[in-house]
């Protein structure tokens, strides 16, 4: 073989490994099985998730939905608890899923997963503390589980939710 074709088959050879040992090369057929892998209630999908936050660039062919606005309309930091990773990899679920159209089948698993790593966050806290966390953990998964779709919202319930905010 001459050194120009060896030279080319090494390049091609490097370009194919790389291509391929990235894994937003895989893309497009197994988006939602990615996503999945991200969404679910075990401490590795949550460190996954995270992994792949922290280097999404990775993952730019998969076109996924990054953005957050942490917890909403609820504090961020509830009495000191830091929620923010939770309610953005909750987001991060929500926004993607609505994306590829199976927002529905989906919602009550990341719910549930939003309250796993609530949970697993308060777990992290002092003994003392742990209670209060816990407690509104459970408030706040219990508020997307029943509000987290305006579709489960009538809009009679959003208008008297206004009313009583404007009487207080």
């Amino acid at each position: 073989m001459s050194p120009r074709r060896t030279l080319l088959a090494v390049a091609l050879a490097t370009v194919t490994t790389l291509g391929l040992a990235t894994p937003a090369h895989a893309v497009a057929a197994d988006k939602a099985e990615v996503l999945a892998s991200f969404t679910q209630t075990t401490v590795s999908s949550y460190n996954s998730w995270n992994a792949a936050r922290q280097n999404q660039s990775a993952w730019a062919d998969y076109e996924f939905d990054w953005s957050t606005d942490y917890c909403s309309s609820s504090p961020d930091q509830p009495l000191g608890f830091d929620f923010r990773l939770s309610c953005y990899h909750h987001d991060f679920g929500y926004r993607n899923y609505k994306a590829i159209g199976t927002f529905d089948a989906n919602k009550d698993r990341l719910d549930s997963m939003f309250y796993a790593d609530l949970k697993r966050l308060c777990a992290t806290y002092s003994t003392v503390v742990q209670p209060a966390c816990y407690s509104l953990a459970w408030t706040y998964y219990e508020a997307v589980s029943l509000f987290g779709s305006t579709a489960s919202v009538s809009t009679a319930d959003i208008k008297e939710a206004a009313e009583l905010e404007n009487a207080a």
